[in-house]
Formats: structure tokens, sequence, C-alpha cells
């Protein structure tokens, strides 16, 4: 393993890497296509994954890259030792419709935990990640500041959930606590949200591959909040066919 600081560089300048690239394909002909899972995938998508594998290949030489546009391709389980979980664009239906939601998220995953995650958001120039020595960070276009989930308001939870997942089993168990307040929001900014102490709890129900979460799990858990299945347990990495179960990311409890 590089030293801490060395990865989080490589990492962070893979994922502004990828942002120029996809940015500079929105402007263009996105040719989406679908995949064999009937998922969507444009050139943005291929172009974000080049600059992320260039990138990291060239400054993180030996561990292993697993993107959703190199998955299906990766035999039985996850490589030996730590490895890089990328999804280099998360969020592509909205991308396509002219959603801003969309993100760039990598994730290092080191004894089936997400130990560090960076994840951008282009549009914006939104860029949230875990510093070398166990931050949750944030910076837009600013100094970096260091961010914190917050603990229960006394006032009720104020819930974040996906635009096309609101109701059914989310509502069903948002019922069980006192909610103040829901935001709707896409790819793995709910989990920033919950990061930078503006959301307590985004609950998922929905099937969900790993390069989605770990990112955001890794800062999440940087700043004091946790993702954990419905009854407690911890999510692991590295399961069959990179798919998640149902999950529940948290604030401080």
């Amino acid at each position: 393993m590089q030293d801490r600081a060395a990865l989080v560089a490589a990492m962070l300048e893979a994922t502004k890497l990828a942002g120029d690239r996809i940015l500079a394909v929105s402007a263009g002909a996105l040719n989406p296509e679908r995949k064999s899972d009937e998922s969507p995938v444009t050139a943005a998508d291929r172009a974000a994954d080049a600059a992320i594998t260039e990138i990291l290949a060239a400054k993180a030489p030996g561990i292993p890259i697993v993107s959703e546009e190199n998955a299906a391709s990766i035999a039985v389980g996850p490589p030996p030792g730590p490895y890089f979980l990328v999804d280099p664009l998360d969020g592509t239906r909205g991308f396509i419709e002219g959603s801003d939601e969309y993100t760039v998220n990598i994730a290092l995953i080191e004894d089936g935990v997400p130990a560090l995650g960076t994840i951008l958001v282009p549009r914006w120039r939104e860029l949230t990640w875990v510093s070398a020595d166990g931050k949750a960070m944030t910076s837009r276009g600013a100094e970096p500041v260091v961010i914190e989930a917050r603990a229960p308001p006394a006032d009720g939870l104020v819930a974040v959930t996906s635009r096309t997942t609101a109701g059914g089993k989310t509502a069903a168990y948002l019922s069980r606590f006192t909610v103040s307040r829901r935001l709707l929001a896409s790819s793995s900014l709910k989990f920033c949200q919950i990061a930078n102490g503006h959301a307590d709890i985004y609950p998922r129900f929905g099937q969900t591959h790993e390069w989605d979460i770990a990112a955001g799990d890794a800062i999440l858990r940087a700043a004091g909040g946790s993702v954990r299945t419905p009854d407690g347990a911890a999510m692991g990495y590295g399961k069959p066919g990179w798919l998640n179960g149902a999950f529940v990311a948290r604030g401080r409890t």
C-alpha cells in the first residue's frame, strides 16, 4: 500500500479529471446505449471511466480497479487485498435528462470496508472526500472544510430519499420515526447531505450496486455516521454480482 496522502491525492486527481471529461462530453453527443442489464451508458460514462483508470493506474499501480464499466469482466469475487471501487458517472439516467445531480464516485476498499472515498458533483464543482487523516472534507471552489454528521434533532429527522424510491417500503420504514422534513436527491448526493449535517437518514430498499454507495459510505463513516442494513448489521463489500440489499444511512446516533 502507498501512503495515505498519496492515495488521497491520486483519487482526487482522478475524480476531478473524470468530472472534466464528463462536462466536455455533455456539451456534445452523449450517444446513450443500453447495457446487458438495461441500465443506460453514455460516452460520458466511458470517458470518465477512462480518465479514472488513467490516473489511478499511473499513480497507484498495483491496486486493482473495479468499476461499474468493467465489473462484468471480473471473474469471481473481489480482488485480494485493497482495491478501488468506482462509479465513473453515478446518476446516468438523470444526466441524460439534463439533471445536474450526477456524481463521480471513487472508494478504496480495505478488508471489506470503504476506507477512503471521493465524490464530485461536476456541475457544481462540489468535492467531498475522506482526508489522509480520516476526516470528512468538502469544498465548492473554496478552502476545504471539515464536515460532520449531526445527532438527531429534537424536533424530528430530516429524511433524504431517492427521487425514484420515495414511496413503498421507504415510506413505510420512515413512518416509524418522527420526520420533520423530507428531501429528494439523486446519486450519491444523499450520503453527502447526511455527512454535512443537512439530513439525518436515508433508507434504501431498491437494488443498488456496491460502487453506488462505497464512496458515500466511506465519507459518512468519516463524518461520524453509518451505513447498515435495516436490522443494524454492517454492510459488506465484495458480494456476488456486487449487489446490495436494503440499507439505511444515518447521521450520529
